[in-house]
């Protein structure tokens, strides 16, 4: 499998690209940035240790790249400031991502190919790109909440002093402020969380409130977020090459999952070779219910406005 990585010599497109080597599982890593020399460097230093990990093509180019790509993964963007939700993002984000498309529109796609966009507002701009590329829905992914429930899980394991693996939580909905952490169906090593020692309602609240605040955190500590979501990219890949069907809270078009339609969100997905083979819709507490559909609500409104400018 070929994967190219549009924003490739950035933090997120260098570190997606490192949990891919790393994976060993994708044969080809092409590194696209309007800066080449830096897309260059990035895959110099991944090649440079490749003799330690595994035995994969990774190089910098250009966007031609994408013509024989099994997978694009769209990371480029303006990195969001650390009093800016992802959806002020949208205005400055917009037009460089119609931009990316057309530009990839261009060159052409594998009709086959899977459009993965990790950019922010990731849900609104993975809308555009269902709209915009004229793909089959199912080959266009959004990492949607992917990365906030891996970072629900990661705090909610350190609070308890267990192995990360272990802790099984979700987070669906927007990739954003009207995120929804599915306490219903949350648990440690199988048993359920609320039963679990040592876990209170005030331990759930601030473990939420920390993982709805981690974004903000990491840019202002650090300029942005880099290895975890790496991490998450590399994972949905993984799941799409070897057509391993698991259930990922990524994000896709809609048509009646939990009465969501028309609007690209995170509900639980079978991610395959075909890209999205299924939503499920999983019994959730009706407040959970109700707090996904008004999440919804919040993305239609901007798509709304998006699509009117």
């Amino acid at each position: 499998m070929k994967v190219s990585i549009i924003g490739g010599g950035g933090l997120v497109g260098s570190c997606a690209a490192s949990a891919l080597q790393f994976g060993g599982i994708v044969r080809e890593i092409a590194l696209v940035d309007v800066n080449l020399e830096l897309a260059e460097g990035q895959a110099l230093d991944l090649l440079h240790g490749a003799s330690l990990i595994s035995d994969q093509k990774i190089y910098g180019c250009g966007t031609e790249a994408v013509k024989d790509s099994d997978v694009i993964c769209i990371t480029a963007g303006l990195r969001r400031k650390p009093d800016e939700s992802r959806l002020d993002l949208i205005n400055r984000n917009v037009a460089l991502f119609r931009n990316i498309l057309a530009d990839v529109k261009q060159h052409g796609l594998k009709p086959s190919a899977k459009v993965f966009v990790v950019s922010n507002p990731v849900d609104v701009l993975t809308y555009l790109a269902v709209k915009d590329l004229g793909l089959p829905a199912n080959q266009v992914i959004g990492l949607g909440t992917v990365l906030d429930t891996t970072r629900l899980r990661s705090m909610m394991a350190q609070r308890l002093d267990m192995p990360p693996t272990q802790v099984q939580t979700l987070i669906l909905g927007e990739h954003g402020d009207s995120m929804v952490p599915v306490w219903s169906a949350a648990q440690v090593a199988g048993l359920p969380l609320d039963k679990y020692p040592g876990v209170t309602p005030a331990l759930i609240a601030e473990v939420e409130k920390k993982t709805r605040g981690s974004g903000a955190e990491v840019i202002k500590k650090k300029g942005g977020a880099g290895f975890a979501v790496g991490a998450s990219i590399a994972d949905v890949i993984h799941s799409i090459a070897l057509d391993q069907r698991r259930i990922l809270p990524v994000s896709s078009l809609q048509n009646g999952a939990y009465g969501l339609r028309d609007v690209c969100i995170s509900v639980p997905t079978v991610v395959g070779a075909q890209g999205v083979v299924d939503c499920y819709e999983i019994d959730l507490w009706p407040k959970e219910k109700m707090a996904l559909q008004k999440s919804g609500s919040v993305l239609r409104g901007t798509i709304d406005k998006v699509m009117q400018g």
